[in-house]
């Protein structure tokens, strides 16, 4: 089973530097870690307790069908920079 991790620097002040957030869409599911293998890895760990509590309630195991990414541009105007 395969799903797509966005990776993101965490801007937080409150978190120390170098920490990223990892966001899994499909599932919709955030969690953050240590530089960005932190961050996978920590992603790997929830998605492990995720999907066994779900098995151990009986509930079905959502599957990432496709997944994309994009960019969309907004004019610096409108963000004031």
């Amino acid at each position: 089973m395969q799903y797509s991790i966005l990776i993101e620097a965490v801007t937080d002040p409150d978190f120390p530097p170098g920490y990223y957030y990892a966001h899994i869409p499909a599932l919709d599911l955030t969690t953050h870690g240590l530089g960005i293998d932190g961050a996978k890895a920590a992603a790997r760990e929830l998605l492990t307790a995720w999907v066994e509590e779900r098995k151990a309630r009986g509930e079905p195991i959502p599957r990432e069908m496709d997944s994309y990414f994009a960019h969309v541009e907004l004019d610096d105007a409108l963000v004031g920079t």
